[in-house]
């Protein structure tokens, strides 16, 4: 466990040394989730309708935006081989990462969300509701993300293999994302849709670090 916080607080240093790199991910979910009201028109209820969706499609994005970077600089440094030849399993290694990338990129996006949803004048009352999806569910996003990062480590094109490969993989947390806060808006449970987020998030921090430590051991050789 130490050696995982002392990995995860080492890429936080290095995410602080370099703000614009997060200040990015949440500018570019604000003025992407800004351009869909010009794009479809100012009609309240339709903007109120399509927030859930927009915000979920935002975010998706955002983080697929600084995915590339999780392993490239280890791996250009040689700090991927240290971690591959430390006692540490890389696996967990894989998680401390993850970690770090949540809390430097999905992070901020949640806590930017409330301000992206008054462009759609959403109902306060599903705000909440889209809190706890996006804090359930973007983490998936990073842990999905990371096996598509390793995968396409060293690729001569990696910034566009890396969408390609895990956007199939992102629909279910979207579906179910949208679905909780579209159903705690209409009045009904959201129960269901929580509960199948929470069972791919447990699915993918045990399957996501095996995956993305056996792409990494495959980019080293």
């Amino acid at each position: 466990m130490t050696a995982i916080l002392r990995i995860a607080t080492r890429d936080l240093r290095l995410a602080l040394r370099q703000r614009g790199d997060a200040g990015t991910v949440v500018l570019f979910f604000a003025l992407t989730a800004a351009l869909f009201p010009f794009g479809i028109g100012p009609e309240p209820n339709l903007l109120a309708r399509i927030a859930p969706g927009v915000v979920w499609v935002t975010a998706l994005l955002a983080v697929l935006l600084s995915l590339e970077r999780l392993f490239l600089a280890d791996y250009e440094d040689g700090s991927l081989e240290l971690l591959a030849l430390a006692p540490l399993p890389l696996e967990f290694a894989v998680l401390a990462k993850v970690a770090a990338h949540w809390i430097t990129t999905g992070l901020p996006v949640i806590l930017a969300a409330p301000f992206v949803v008054l462009l759609y004048n959403m109902p306060v009352e599903g705000l909440p509701m889209m809190m706890l999806a996006l804090l359930i569910g973007t983490p998936v996003l990073s842990l999905v993300g990371a096996v598509g990062a390793a995968l396409a480590l060293g690729a001569r094109r990696g910034g566009v293999l890396v969408p390609l490969l895990v956007l199939p993989l992102y629909i279910p947390i979207l579906i179910f994302g949208v679905g909780a806060t579209d159903a705690a808006l209409a009045g009904l449970s959201a129960k269901p849709h929580l509960l199948l987020l929470g069972a791919v998030l447990l699915v993918m921090l045990f399957l996501t670090p095996l995956a993305a430590a056996a792409a990494l051991r495959q980019a080293l050789d």
